[in-house]
């Protein structure tokens, strides 16, 4: 897979009081996603090639992927590939960078989710719904200890755009 062929199609950047290494943690480790991403939890074997998945709470895998670069605590991209059925087929693989950098007594974590090909919008707005309430959570676990509770539904449009495209979702 040639990286340089992706482009950022999301991007969002957000300060945690916290080390590079402690946010690597979240990132990286089961039993802390859990606590901040609704119970899923994050399968990392944290070398180029290794294994990337994300559990569902009910131990189903959610989704599969590769490391692509891992350079703790610094930067992890991995492929992020949903599997629901005909979605890696019909709209390519999406790759996910975190960069961590120490930004004075916080860090700054910026997350790009990038395809090779353009995606419609009504498709990225599941991505540009849930990155943020992800991230914030994990902002807040990481700051207070308490992941933040919020409740939401995969967009209408993405759903809508996902079938005319005959990919299933479950």
């Amino acid at each position: 897979m040639n990286i340089d062929n992706f482009k950022p199609a999301i991007v969002y950047t957000i300060y945690i009081a916290a080390t590079p290494q402690r946010v690597w943690e979240a990132l990286t480790s089961a039993d802390f996603s859990r606590k901040y991403f609704s119970g899923f939890a994050i399968e990392a074997e944290l070398r180029v090639g290794g294994a990337f998945i994300a559990r569902a709470p009910d131990g189903s895998v959610h989704i599969s992927g590769e490391v692509i670069e891992c350079d703790p605590p610094r930067k992890l991209t991995v492929t992020w590939n949903v599997n629901w059925p005909g979605l890696v087929e019909k709209l390519g693989p999406t790759l996910v960078t975190y960069e961590i950098e120490p930004s004075g007594e916080s860090v700054k974590l910026t997350m790009l989710q990038s395809h090779d090909r353009p995606i419609d919008d009504d498709i990225l707005s599941g991505g540009r719904q849930g990155w943020p309430a992800i991230l914030s959570s994990l902002k807040s676990v990481l700051e207070t200890g308490n992941p933040l509770v919020i409740k939401m539904e995969p967009p209408k449009r993405m759903l809508a755009a996902l079938k005319k495209m005959g990919i299933g979702t479950p």
